[in-house]
């Protein structure tokens, strides 16, 4: 398939590891220009010479820190990506991990915290690109969302709360910034991250191999494809919603989570 994304310009947060890093890797390979920000430019730089290293061209990358919870940080990044480009194309809005609490054990402070988190990481990049993503022909956001905003877990509450707001706003956006803006967001189920690797070495039966460890966690999770995501997978779903091939596509959910949601 075609996706017609050559010379187009992303822009992805979180993208020093994880789901932004593969996503990063595969907007480069198909002719992107990308501009990479996480809060660590030291991050950032060790991602671009691993991706080197690997033999992907990072001609057409560009890494500058940034705290997209902080206003000022967000417009410097906005302000580098319109002087050096004139547009963006693609934001990915990819930050922000899970907070494992119960209703009776989360703080009012931790309360805020997530939620300024889950909605300001795509609040404020939103609204800083949302200029350049108007010069675009093409332009699109993608959000990088959970499968907890339609399928909440109790040992997770504050996080399923914040999640299911964000899936919210992603559908008024769709309606409100249409027809310039396409803006779509991906469900994530259980993807093989660095975190589930530092469960592995806590928490593996001795001589317990991580793949062996990953399918039993599957088996546990009821799974149906037997097996945990890879941030390629979800990475190949992004850069598909993100391309002018899912040009007629816009308020979708996609769900990336090996079939265990149970909605129809």
């Amino acid at each position: 398939m075609e996706l017609k994304l050559a010379d187009r310009v992303a822009v992805v947060t979180g993208g020093s590891s994880g789901i932004g890093l593969e996503t990063v890797r595969l907007l480069l390979a198909e002719g992107v220009h990308v501009i990479s920000c996480a809060r660590r430019q030291e991050g950032l730089d060790q991602a671009r010479d691993a991706l080197a290293a690997q033999g992907v061209d990072v001609g057409r990358l560009v890494s500058q820190a940034c705290d997209v919870l902080e206003e000022a940080s967000v417009a410097r990044l906005a302000d580098m990506v319109g002087d050096r480009f004139g547009r963006a194309d693609i934001l990915v809005n990819n930050a922000g991990q899970a907070r494992l609490s119960t209703f009776a054990s989360t703080l009012d402070a931790e309360w805020e915290a997530e939620l300024n988190l889950k909605f300001f990481s795509v609040i404020r990049p939103t609204r800083a690109f949302l200029p350049l993503l108007k010069v675009s022909d093409a332009a699109s956001i993608v959000v990088v969302n959970s499968l907890l905003a339609r399928q909440p877990e109790p040992h997770m509450v504050c996080t399923s709360a914040a999640r299911a707001g964000v899936q919210n706003l992603v559908k008024s956006l769709s309606v409100e910034l249409a027809p310039a803006v396409r803006v779509n967001a991906i469900l994530l189920g259980t993807v093989n991250s660095g975190q589930w690797e530092r469960r592995f070495r806590e928490r593996a039966k001795p001589g317990q191999s991580l793949d062996e460890w990953l399918a039993e966690l599957a088996q546990e999770k009821q799974i149906p494809l037997g097996r945990f995501g890879k941030p390629e997978e979800a990475a190949a779903a992004i850069v598909f919603l993100s391309s002018p091939a899912a040009g007629f596509i816009t308020g979708a959910a996609l769900e990336v989570a090996g079939g265990v949601s149970r909605f129809a």
